[in-house]
Order: structure tokens, then sequence, then C-alpha cells
């Protein structure tokens, strides 16, 4: 007797529709898995058996074969458990045979007959709800899949639930979908004294969405800064809580299926692999680039990360997208993060410091900041100094601005700028202002003729590249939205073109 059931296989963050195929033929008695199965997929005999034991129901003996289809599609993990089991308890007749008709199951099994959590629910429960399917989890991710909007969900706690729910012996309810508020307090941006330049500039970083470089001495208050950085930051949209929690799901980060509507923040310590930045391994998995999608991803100490993983940076930073390439197939993760970098000037860190600075400076610095290529560099929208504060500055007492106030101007910056960018009919990906590319910025800076006169100098003076040529008129636009100004203003391009340190300096030492 056949009988099957359907699953789903992912790419990326997609769901892809597999077919569990379960034949009882006559032979000699085995338990055979085909269609491209993994590791995970193949030790699901033992714990399928296992179950059906616990359910007081054994294997029959006789010729067990399960297809995976289509067979050419790789699957990848335990997820498959579930599906296998209900195929084969309809083929053995426990089952009615209609009872798995326009259902997509997903869930592992425990060797006592108990479902266990299972990565990827959320973008499986959309496919369902797409294709107009029932769907079955474990219960532990039920929250999860009730926001995928209006389908029916069932979230057993073993396989016994599962089939007296089929069988009418009893009655599943729905879950219930689940929001997650808050980690508790955020650090506050009135904590740190001093910086104000670097707090201006975090400020600008935030409302626009750009790619933020500090650059100081060991102590001064990099770290302190950018990990004050959430505190100021909008909650997420629907549309981009979902995204965020897609890429969770799929990644298994998605504790108790509750979404959360804080942005995510990535702070991977600088001896990461490529594959654990940027995504890969066995699974191609997502990397941290694409956990902080639409949220920030913070590199402290910039230059100790390998040259591998800052180089592989400049395509996400770039198109927003993480591609992982594979000789069977690519993976692509949305990636669409704002880099917070942190790196001291050179080695030891006191390049401006003579009574403290190596006996290599100034050589150091120019080794040590060698090692982030010309084109990383390029991609970074805002560079900013953070000195070591003095004695009198340190035992003041704090006197910034609160977060609280931050963010509201970081709030209404954004709003201004998704109002315009809906008008200009932007894409949906693109959000904020150094999302913005080709013709759309164009339209996005009206710029005055004396702001254009400037920009043109500075472009010819500081031999500014097209792409950092573009990235300072986005700074300057999100400028003018904190400003609540429509145009850009010569003020605007001017303090837009400060944070373009690097390039900056280079170009006044050669001109002298």
């Amino acid at each position: 007797m056949v009988a099957s059931v359907d699953t789903v296989a992912f790419e990326g963050i997609e769901a892809r529709p597999v077919e569990v195929q379960v034949l009882i033929a006559s032979g000699l008695p085995s338990f055979t898995i085909v269609g491209l199965p993994d590791k995970a997929v193949t030790e699901a005999r033992e714990r399928v058996r296992a179950a059906l034991s616990a359910l007081g129901l054994a294997l029959p003996p006789k010729r067990i074969t399960v297809n995976l289809s289509p067979a050419d599609r790789p699957k990848e993990g335990s997820h498959y458990d579930l599906p296998i089991a209900t195929a084969l308890l309809a083929a053995m007749g426990v089952l009615p045979a209609d009872s798995l008709s326009q259902m997509v199951v997903m869930g592992e099994l425990g060797l006592d007959g108990s479902i266990r959590a299972v990565p990827g629910v959320l973008p499986a429960a959309i496919f369902a709800h797409a294709a107009d399917c029932a769907f079955v989890c474990p219960a532990a991710t039920g929250a999860e899949a009730a926001w995928a909007g209006d389908l029916e969900v069932l979230a057993p706690a073993s396989l016994l639930a599962l089939v007296n729910h089929l069988k009418g012996a009893q009655v599943l309810s729905a879950p219930e979908p689940q929001l997650f508020e808050t980690y508790g307090a955020l650090p506050d941006f009135n904590d740190v004294k001093g910086q104000e330049t670097a707090k201006r500039a975090l400020e600008i970083a935030a409302a626009g969405g750009h790619a933020l470089m500090m650059v100081g001495p060991p102590g001064s208050g990099k770290s302190m800064l950018a990990g004050r950085m959430p505190s100021i930051l909008p909650p997420l949209s629907p549309e981009e809580a979902l995204e965020v929690s897609m890429i969770a799901s799929v990644a298994g980060q998605l504790p108790g299926g509750a979404i959360s509507r804080l942005r995510p923040v990535r702070t991977p310590h600088h001896s990461a692999s490529q594959p654990a930045l940027i995504g890969g391994g066995a699974r191609a998995n997502p990397g941290e680039v694409s956990l902080a999608h639409n949220g920030v991803l913070f590199l402290d100490e910039l230059p100790e990360f390998s040259r591998a993983c800052l180089e592989a940076l400049r395509q996400p930073l770039e198109s927003g997208e993480a591609v992982i390439a594979r000789a069977q197939a690519h993976v692509s993760y949305p990636a669409r993060f704002q880099l917070i970098a942190a790196m001291n000037p050179c080695k030891c860190g006191y390049l401006a410091d003579e009574a403290r600075a190596c006996s290599r400076a100034p050589l150091c610095g120019a080794d040590y900041q060698a090692k982030i290529s010309g084109p990383l560099y390029d991609r970074i929208d805002m560079f900013v100094d953070v000195p070591a504060l003095t004695a009198e500055e340190l035992s003041a007492p704090a006197s910034g601005e609160p977060s609280t106030v931050i963010s509201e101007r970081v709030l209404a910056a954004r709003r201004q700028q998704s109002i315009r960018l809906q008008k200009l009919g932007a894409p949906p990906s693109v959000r904020v202002n150094a999302h913005a590319t080709g013709k759309l910025l164009e339209k996005l800076v009206p710029i005055g003729v004396e702001a254009q006169s400037l920009m043109t100098r500075a472009a010819d003076g500081f031999n500014l590249s097209a792409r950092a040529y573009h990235r300072v008129l986005k700074v300057a636009r999100t400028i003018a939205d904190l400003a609540g100004s429509e145009m850009v203003e010569s003020a605007h391009i001017a303090e837009a073109l400060s944070y373009r340190r690097m390039n900056v300096r280079r170009s006044l030492r050669r001109t002298g």
C-alpha cells in the first residue's frame, strides 16, 4: 500500500515542496529512505521505529520504502521524522487514507513519541498558507506558525495526540501567536560622558541606516557607544519583523515561537570564520550578516577580522543579500544590515599619543589600517574619531541627551523618509536613505545651487569615487531630514563631507 504526505525542504528562507511517499510491499523486512537524504534524515528510521513502539505499534515485517520527492533535491534536517511517521501510519491503515490530504507536516520525533521543535516552521507555515493546506508542527513552535495567517495549524505535543486528532478521538486547540516585547532596559546614551561628535554621528547613522566606522584609542568608549545604538532605533515594522523572524526561524533562533519587533543586533567576535559571518556550512545556514537583517551588525576591532571575512562583506553591503554558492545550487539570504564598526588607529592603539605610541609609529598605523581594503572603506558611509577623554571630562557628571529624546528625532526622520520613498515609488526593500540607488537617489536628494557647487568642489578636491559621492549625498539627505528640511543645503553637505574622514585626510596630504 502507498501513502503520502507533504512537507518542505529549504533553499535559504524559501520553503520548497517535498512529497513523502511510503510503500509497504512484500519482501524481506527492510526500511529504506531514498531521495538524497542526509545523515539526519536516514537516522529517522530509528526514531520513527521507537516512536511507533511508544504507541504500542510495530513495523510490519515487510519491505518499507520511503521516497522523498523530488528525488534530485537534497533533503536535510530532522523535520522529516513526523511526515515519514504519519505517512507510514496511513500506509499501515492506522490513520484514514484521506486524513493527510491537503496537509503540510514537519517535526522531529523523540524516542518516546514526543514531537520536538525544528527550525524553519515560520517559512513552512507561510508556504502551507499559500498552498491552502493545513499545517502540522511541534507544540513548541505552534505560536510561530500562527503568525503565517489564516490557516489551520495543528501543534501536537506527541505523535499519539496527532493520531487521536486525525482519528477524531481528540481535538487539538489552535495555537495563539506570541509577541516578544522587550529584552529589558536598554543602555542609555545619557550614561556616556562627552563624545558629542560620536553621538551625533550615531544619531545620523540610525536615522538613515548608514554604515559607520568609529576610530579611537582603547578605552575611549567606542564599544560603549555602539552598545547604546539599539536604544535609539525605531521598532521593526510588521513586514520587517516577518522578514527577520523567517531568517531566525530557519536558523533555529526563534525561542518559544515568539516574534519580536526589536531590531536584531549581532556582535560576532573577530575570530569568526567566513561561513559564520556570511553564511554557509554543511547546510548553508544563514550567517551573522543575515541574522542582522533590518538591524545592526557591530564588528569591534575590525582589522582583526580575517581578510577573507572583510572582503566577503563587500557584496552584502552593496546588494543587501548574502549569496552562498554550492555545486548543486545557489542559496541567498536577505542581508540588508547596518554596519557599525570600531577600530584602534594602530596595533598598539596610541598612534596620536607620542608618550604612549610604539616605536614604529606612524608606520604601524598605516600598516594596521591597510588591513582593510580601499573598496571596503569606500562602502562605509561615515567615519568619526572617538578621542580619549580627559580627566576633567571623566570626573564631570553625564549631561547628554537621553536615548528617548534622540530616538524621537530618529523616528521622525525615518517617517519622513518612508513617506518620501513611497511617493517616489521606491521598491519595498528600500526603506531608508542608505538603501537608495540610481535614479531614485537623484529624485531623493533635491539639492540647491550652492550645495551642488560645494559638492562638486569637494568631489574634485577630495578625489571622491562615484560610490563615495553618492554616499555623501545620502548622508546629507539624512542630516536634512533630522533638521526637518526638504531641500539639502550647503550646511548639510558640509557636515556629510566631514564624515568622509579617510578620503579627506589622504587627499589633503597629497595636495599639501
